[in-house]
């Protein structure tokens, strides 16, 4: 009768069956009207001679672990209630409750014991049950059991479970940890795995940076290409704003969150980019992705054509707006136009590519695409994140120095790099801009950033509006390093842009070389590899800044040649030799850079007296 009322409570449907209709269906035969079907039970369990077996296995199930005496009833007992248990395991609420209400029985009736001697008998318990049902029992009482009680087959469950990740949460069910883990051992495998150096750049000691022991080390790959992150103006400008308003923005653009440092930054962005109206999200991923992902979504019938080396982020907009699309080869004119010719000039169409492509620094064909975009209809979409501030009169990016801006019709571009803080943004027309404004969820449903961000990006925008001191600083730092390493043999990948990404061809090898760099020479270098570049093509990736000088740069370049002269790894004749890759060691693959030489000397010109002395003097500039 005991075990029948446990049965009771350990299942809902039964729960609604009075105790003596238990009871007579307990003892009876299988007979009698169908019984309602039971949500918990297998189909076989829903007639009444299910049911009457269900009562039956649980009855006998609940003191199914009680220890069984050695007379000569034991064996055959034994035998009986295995089977039964086994079949009142099919049922998942009995399963929990054969568990749960084993080992509660067990622990009370050992009150009388110990406290350690309870434990050792919970234990055995525990070990008794099969181990595909271990997850069933209640963390808690798991928890209770010292892991040296158990027998190891169970320890590893038992372990799991208390760290919260069961490794089967249910018999057959989905093993979650089993598969993160499996993906990473992929990660690891292929040497795409990543790894976070602990780097803590110094403003005042700008391009230096310490590491997690306070060694001191030389930061060459950071995006914070001007170095405006530590500029006075910023930090001043950031400091105050935070004195004065506090540190964050206090809510949504919609709550509280829209200042007029928000108001002015936009303003000032849509001025620099010549546009009517401008947009701040809090990255420029989030920028990409809200606005391609609405406008694509919104437009009916809307159709999408991507390079196919565009950011992740322009590449996740697309995925998210479910638009149809096209991935044209990058930079190349004549696929785009193959692709744009299927369509009718009604049919919206987006054609979304870069200017500066930051890992191999190639330059994207800006005028060409804005044509084509004109000739059939469609709208431009040009992320400028590697290039404003750095590039054109005022810094607005590739665009403004080629003279296309009013070719485009969305820009975007990052607060993050060359303006040295954080956050993204789009300049367009009015009422584009405020369309994705009204219905971008990456826009309205986030915290907007807050108002010492606002203060220092905008300080950051103004004065690189005005200053070419930074912007020749960096100019002419990466034409003496490209011009060093290409004397060595290093192999860098030829573009026209201020990246320098230095080829080694292999994963484990571009990680290990990072490693030594670091670590032996003090030279922070990031290694890029697979799924940020094709394997094959795994490199260095350099980025000079104004703060860059000579001494930095022979300590840079003699560490390069001496790992590439001590590994014996493949310079730029021995590319060509192999047929060339990622551009390096093909015929005709120099390029110019973007920045005319007399665009140079004429910023040099006009920067500051320090320029021409901290930065490499007039003659650098005349051998450039």
């Amino acid at each position: 009768m005991e075990s029948v009322k446990m049965a009771q409570m350990a299942c809902p449907f039964l729960a609604r069956t009075p105790v003596s209709a238990l009871r007579q269906m307990s003892v009876s035969t299988a007979s009698g009207p169908t019984s309602p079907a039971c949500p918990h039970v297998l189909p076989s369990l829903s007639s009444n001679s299910g049911v009457i077996a269900a009562v039956r296995q649980a009855a006998t199930a609940a003191s199914m672990l009680t220890p069984v005496s050695h007379s000569s009833s034991g064996p055959a007992r034994t035998a009986s209630t295995s089977a039964l248990f086994k079949a009142a395991q099919s049922c998942p609420v009995f399963g929990q409750a054969i568990a749960v209400q084993s080992v509660r029985r067990m622990g009370a009736r050992q009150l009388h014991t110990s406290a350690n001697a309870r434990t050792a008998t919970l234990s055995s318990t525990v070990n008794s049950v099969n181990e595909q049902d271990l997850g069933r029992i209640p963390r808690p009482l798991m928890d209770s059991i010292p892991k040296t009680h158990l027998k190891s087959s169970v320890n590893k469950r038992v372990a799991a479970s208390s760290k919260g990740v069961s490794e089967e949460s249910v018999p057959g069910g989905f093993n979650y940890d089993d598969f993160f883990k499996e993906q990473l051992e992929r990660k690891h495998k292929d040497k795409s795995y990543r790894y976070f150096n602990n780097i803590n750049r110094l403003a005042q000691l700008y391009p230096m940076a310490h590491t997690s022991n306070g060694e001191h080390v030389t930061v060459w790959c950071s995006n914070d290409y001007l170095g405006m992150s530590k500029h006075p103006e910023v930090v001043d400008a950031m400091k105050s704003t935070i004195d004065k308003y506090g540190a964050g923005a206090g809510g949504t653009r919609n709550i509280a969150g829209n200042a007029q440092l928000h108001l002015s930054l936009e303003t000032e962005l849509a001025s620099l980019h010549k546009k009517d109206a401008a947009l701040v999200f809090s990255s420029c991923f989030v920028a990409n992705d809200a606005t391609l992902s609405t406008l694509a979504s919104k437009m009916p019938g809307c159709v999408l054509f991507s390079d196919a080396s565009n950011h992740a982020s322009m590449i996740q907009g697309i995925r998210n707006s479910r638009a149809a699309k096209h991935v044209f080869k990058h930079n190349n004119l004549a696929h785009l136009e193959s692709l744009l010719k299927q369509y009718d000039l009604a049919t919206p169409k987006i054609i979304a590519f870069e200017s500066v492509y930051s890992m191999s620094g190639y330059i994207g064909h800006i005028k060409e695409i804005a044509a084509l975009a004109k000739k059939y209809n469609a709208i431009t979409f040009l992320d400028e994140v590697h290039a404003v501030g750095m590039y054109g009169e005022t810094g607005a990016g590739v665009a403004e120095y080629i003279d296309a801006m009013d070719e485009i019709d969305i820009i975007t571009g990052t607060l993050g790099k060359a303006y040295g803080v954080v956050g993204g943004y789009i300049a367009a027309s009015s009422s584009l801009v405020d369309m994705v404004r009204s219905y971008a969820p990456g826009f309205i449903f986030t915290t907007s950033l807050p108002p010492a961000i606002m203060s220092g990006a905008l300080t950051a925008v103004r004065h690189l509006k005005t200053s070419p001191v930074e912007r020749a600083g960096q100019q002419l730092h990466t034409r003496m390093l490209k011009s060093t390493l290409a004397d060595l043999g290093i192999p860098v990948v030829p573009n026209p842009s201020h990246i320098v990404p230095v080829l080694v061809g292999d994963a484990e090898t571009a990680k290990s070389v990072s490693d030594e760099l670091l670590n032996r020479f003090k030279i922070y270098v990031q290694s890029i590899n697979y799924p940020t570049v094709a394997v094959g093509e795994e490199r260095l990736r350099i980025t000079p800044t104004p703060g860059h000088g000579p001494e930095l740069m022979d300590g840079l370049v003699g560490a390069l040649k001496t790992i590439w002269t001590e590994r014996g790894l493949k310079t730029e004749a021995d590319w060509m030799r192999e047929g060339g890759k990622a551009g390096v060691g093909v015929v005709g693959g120099k390029m110019d850079q973007l920045v005319r030489s007399e665009d140079l000397k004429d910023m040099m010109d006009r920067a500051y007296p320090y320029a021409l002395n901290s930065l490499g003097g007039r003659h650098a500039v005349k051998n450039a």
